[in-house]
């Protein structure tokens, strides 16, 4: 197993293995979840990013050019992530937020390019979702730069 690889791990079962409310309040373990699960749960293309930090090519989501009012949630668990009115087009050819949901998402340092970035996960189910740079619009200047595939839209 690569270092990379066995680091994400020990990452997932850290921040999985809390007892959150899931959907309807209900109690979640998702540290529970087997592998095999999380593979029926998702796309495959879903489940490398959520749960193996693979990125999406550029321009791949059709999240991108979603403008209608509503939701974005995670696509793990339903965890709502960022409304629509925080949605901008970033010209980076991934979905962009300048802000996230209070206590939606956790973040670590990422050094799999060889420099330090923000990387970004959900905070309930620990599902890899981007990275956070400082070159966003304001009122933040934060650039949530999300995969599509880790994301559900739900339209109001």
């Amino acid at each position: 197993m690569s270092t990379i690889t066995s680091h994400r791990r020990a990452f997932l079962l850290g921040v999985s293995g809390l007892a959150l409310a899931g959907p309807a309040g209900a109690q979640t373990n998702w540290r529970r979840i087997s592998d095999a699960e999380w593979r029926k749960r998702l796309t495959p293309a879903s489940y490398r990013v959520l749960r193996h930090a693979d990125t999406e090519p550029p321009g791949y989501s059709p999240l991108n050019h979603e403008k209608r009012q509503g939701t974005f949630v995670c696509a793990g668990c339903d965890l709502p992530l960022f409304r629509s009115e925080w949605k901008y087009e970033s010209g980076t050819g991934w979905p962009s937020f300048w802000r996230a949901m209070p206590n939606a998402v956790g973040t670590k340092t990422d050094l799999k390019i060889g420099y330090p970035r923000t990387e970004y996960h959900c905070a309930r189910c620990g599902g890899h979702h981007g990275h956070i740079f400082d070159d966003g619009p304001k009122p933040t200047g934060k650039r949530y730069c999300n995969n599509g595939l880790a994301l559900k839209f739900v339209p109001t």
